[in-house]
C-alpha cells in the first residue's frame, strides 16, 4: 500500500471530523491557506505541525490503514464542461496520468466525451440528466462548483451509483462581508453621500449616520453564513441575538450568540439580517404581523432569499420611517421588474452579488476538485446531495419508507418544536434488517428544512454541527406488532414529541400516533394539525368554518388521547385540498376548545 501524503491524511481527517479548512488551521495553529497548501500536495509542514496533528488524530481514533492511495500511474478521466478557473484546472493537471478534458475541447459532443470519463464538473448552466448519464457508462461522480443542484438528476445519479458532490459554505465568508457592509452602509448613508457627491453637492449635515458598536445585530438562521456575520459583527461592539431552531445553545453560546425565539429576535433587533432556507415556515416571515412586533427604526438586511420578505408590507414600513433603511440582495423575481423598492431613498439594492467575488469563485471551483480527485484516489466523500450505497434493488425496497422519513421529519418541523437537542429514531418490522443511513438522513432533512443546505447526505453531520445528537434504534416488534413503522422522538428545549407512521399498499405514507395519540391519517398534500379537548361540537366547527371559508376537505382523521386524564385531549389532522391562509387558521384559532392549530405542507 502506497504511503498517504500529509495532505490526503488532513482530507480524510477533516472528513471524519467534519472540519472546514479553516477549522483544522485553528486546530493545528496554521493559516487556513496553509492547509489549502498541504491538501494539494504544495509545501512542506513543520515538524511541530505534524505533531499537533498526530496528536489530534491519536484523541479521536482517527486511523489512515484502511485508505489506499490510487497507484499514481492509473488512468483518470476529468470533464470539465463549464469554464473553470486555472487553479481549479491545475488541480486535476497536477496529478499524473489523468486526463483532462474543458469545455472547448468537445468537439464530438458533451455525450461522447463521457464514453469514457470517470468525473463530471459543471457549474449552473449544463443539464445532467438520466439521458446524458446513460451515455457515461464508467462516470463515478459529477461535482457542481456551486451550491444548487437544480440542474443535477440526484436521483438518476443515485441509481446509477454515482456521487454527486457540490461546494455549500465555500461563499460563506463572502456573502457574510457582504452583510456587515451592507449594515454599515445603511448605519452611514453611504449611497446618499457618494450619489450627492457626483453631484457636486455638499450635505454633509444632512448625512449623519449613526455607529454600529452598542447596537443589537439579530441573526435570523445560524448556519455557516449566520455564524460567519456573528463572528465578524463581533468586532464592531455589537450585542448579537439569534434565533434558529435547528441549533443547540451550547453552539450558539460557543459562538457568542444569546439564542431567542424568533419573536423576540424581531422585537430586539436594531439590525436584523436573514440566513434563512425557504420553507413554508419562513416564506414571507418579514410580514405585516412581524415587522409591526419589530423596533421603530430597525433595518433590514437581505442576503438569503427574496420570498423571505412580503415586499409590500416592506415597503410600507419603509415609507411610514417604522423601517429605517432596508439592503436587499435577492428577489422573489430575479431580475426584478417595476419593483416596488425602485426610487426608495432608505433601500439599497444589489443585484444578487452577495457570493460574487474573485475569491469566492475561485473558491468553489478549488474546492470541488479537490472534492472530486479525493473521492477518485481515496474514496473519501465530502458533500455530497445522494448517498449511492444501495444496491439498485435495495434502494427501490427502501424508497418509500425514505420518502416517509423525510415527511414525518417534516411534519414535525412543522407542527412546532424549537431548540431541538436530540433526535431519536426507532425503526420496526422490516426496517429493523435495512440498511437505514438514507431513512435517518431523510428524517433529520425533514426536520432540519429551514437549515441551509441539509440534504440527504449531509443531514447527520449538520445535525452534529447544531449540536443535535442521533440516537437510533432497531426492533423487530415495534409497537407490539411486525408492521414496518417509522418513530421519531424530538427532544426540544420544550419536552419530548414523537410521531410514528408507516407505508401502505408499498406507497402511501400513513401516519399512526403523534404525541401519544393514535389516528390514521395521510402524510402528504395540505393538512391543518387542530389540537383540542374532547368537548361536544369542535369537530362540526371546524367544518362548518372550513366551508365557510371555502376550504375543501379531503380527510377527516380524528384521535384522542387514552391516559384517563381530565380534561381528555384529542387531536384531528385534517387534509384539504389547497394550501389555507392565514385568516382560515384565525378563524378556526377563535374555536373556544381549540387550542392549537397548525398548517402542514406535505
Amino acid at each position: 500500500m502506497a504511503e498517504l501524503t500529509f495532505g490526503e491524511k488532513l482530507v480524510i481527517a477533516r472528513r471524519q471530523l467534519d472540519l472546514y479548512q479553516y477549522q483544522m488551521a485553528e486546530k493545528l495553529g496554521v493559516h487556513p491557506n496553509s492547509i489549502t497548501n498541504y491538501e494539494r500536495g504544495e509545501g512542506k509542514p513543520h515538524a511541530a505541525v505534524v505533531r499537533m496533528f498526530d496528536l489530534l488524530c491519536e484523541q479521536h481514533g482517527i486511523r489512515f490503514e484502511e485508505y489506499e492511495s490510487a497507484p499514481r500511474s492509473e488512468a483518470m478521466k476529468i470533464v470539465l464542461a463549464e469554464k473553470v478557473s486555472p487553479a481549479t484546472l491545475a488541480v486535476f493537471s497536477a496529478e499524473p496520468g489523468w486526463e483532462v478534458l474543458t469545455h472547448d475541447k468537445l468537439a464530438d459532443g458533451l455525450p461522447a466525451a463521457l464514453a469514457n470519463a470517470d468525473a463530471l464538473v459543471v457549474r449552473s448552466a449544463v443539464q445532467v440528466d438520466d439521458a446524458l448519464m446513460e451515455k457515461a457508462p464508467r462516470l463515478r461522480v459529477i461535482g457542481r462548483a456551486g451550491v444548487g443542484v437544480d440542474n443535477i438528476d440526484a436521483e438518476a445519479a443515485t441509481r446509477r451509483g454515482v456521487v454527486v458532490m457540490n461546494t455549500p459554505g465555500a461563499n460563506a465568508v463572502a456573502v457574510a462581508e457582504l452583510t456587515l457592509g451592507l449594515m454599515l452602509a445603511l448605519a452611514r448613508k453611504l449611497p446618499a453621500a457618494n450619489t450627492t457627491m457626483h453631484a457636486g453637492k455638499w450635505e454633509k449635515k444632512n448625512l449623519q449616520g449613526a455607529e454600529l458598536r452598542g447596537k443589537t445585530l439579530g441573526i435570523l438562521g445560524l448556519g455557516r453564513i449566520g455564524l460567519e456575520v456573528a463572528r465578524r459583527a463581533r468586532g464592531f461592539g455589537l450585542e448579537i441575538i439569534g434565533s434558529d431552531p435547528f441549533v443547540s445553545a451550547a453552539v450558539a453560546r460557543e459562538n457568542g450568540i444569546a439564542l431567542l425565539p424568533v419573536d423576540e429576535l424581531f422585537a430586539k433587533a436594531d439590525y436584523l439580517t436573514l440566513h434563512v432556507g425557504l420553507t413554508p415556515q419562513t416564506q414571507n416571515i418579514i410580514n405585516q404581523k412581524n415587522l409591526a412586533a419589530m423596533k421603530k427604526g430597525v433595518r433590514i438586511i437581505n442576503c438569503a432569499r427574496g420570498e423571505l420578505v412580503e415586499d409590500a408590507a416592506l415597503v410600507a414600513a419603509l415609507k411610514t420611517g417604522h423601517v429605517a433603511g432596508a439592503a436587499l440582495d435577492v428577489f422573489a423575481e430575479e431580475p426584478p421588474k417595476n419593483s416596488p423598492y425602485f426610487g426608495l431613498d432608505n433601500v439599497i439594492l444589489t443585484p444578487h452579488i452577495a457570493g460574487s467575488t474573485a475569491e469566492a469563485q475561485e473558491a468553489v471551483g478549488v474546492q470541488i476538485a479537490m472534492q472530486v480527485r479525493e473521492y477518485l484516489k481515496l474514496g473519501v466523500v465530502q458533500n455530497a446531495v445522494n448517498l449511492p450505497s444501495l444496491s439498485h434493488e435495495e434502494y427501490l425496497q427502501l424508497a418509500p419508507f425514505i420518502d416517509l422519513a423525510g415527511r414525518l421529519g417534516s411534519f414535525l418541523a412543522q407542527t412546532g418544536g424549537d431548540g431541538i437537542e436530540a433526535i431519536h429514531l426507532v425503526y420496526g418490522g422490516t426496517l429493523a434488517e435495512a440498511k437505514t443511513d438514507l431513512v435517518r438522513n431523510a428524517a433529520i432533512e425533514g426536520l432540519l428544512q429551514g437549515s441551509e443546505n441539509v440534504n440527504r447526505i449531509n443531514a447527520a453531520s449538520v445535525a452534529q454541527e447544531r449540536g443535535i445528537r442521533i440516537h437510533e434504534d432497531k426492533r423487530e416488534g415495534h409497537r407490539g406488532g411486525t408492521a414496518t413503522l417509522l418513530t421519531i422522538e424530538l427532544h426540544t428545549s420544550g419536552g419530548v414529541r414523537h410521531a410514528t407512521a408507516t407505508v401502505i399498499h408499498d406507497e402511501q405514507p400513513r401516519l399512526l400516533e403523534f404525541d401519544g395519540i393514535d389516528i390514521e391519517a395521510p402524510l402528504e398534500g395540505n393538512l391543518l394539525v387542530c389540537r383540542n379537548l374532547d368537548v361536544p361540537g369542535v369537530i362540526g366547527r371546524i367544518g362548518t368554518i372550513l366551508g365557510e371559508q371555502g376550504v375543501n376537505i379531503a380527510n377527516f382523521a380524528l384521535g384522542r388521547e387514552r391516559t384517563g386524564k381530565k380534561p381528555v385531549k384529542a387531536l384531528a389532522v385534517v387534509q384539504v385540498d389547497a394550501p389555507v391562509s392565514a385568516k382560515v387558521v384565525d378563524a378556526l384559532g377563535a374555536i373556544e376548545a381549540l387550542y392549537e392549530v397548525r398548517p402542514v405542507q406535505l
